[in-house]
């Protein structure tokens, strides 16, 4: 496991969605393949796979118009 160079003290830490374990992570963590962004808050983080839901529905739908 990765360790975080942040923590939510810093003025910007980065939220990470960790796929694997479903949990919000404080800076990079863990590999790359199980994390999905970085989010400005862990409360983004913990909406990130519905952000990733909606955001393939809006693709799908924008590749049916063409």
């Amino acid at each position: 496991m990765m360790r975080s160079v942040y923590s939510e003290k810093d003025e910007a830490p980065e939220y990470w969605f960790n796929t694997k374990t479903g949990l919000v992570e404080v800076g990079k963590q863990s590999a790359a393949v199980y994390r999905l962004g970085p989010f400005p808050s862990r409360e983004q983080a913990e909406q990130a796979l519905e952000l990733m839901k909606r955001r393939a529905e809006q693709w799908r739908e924008e590749n049916d118009r063409d």
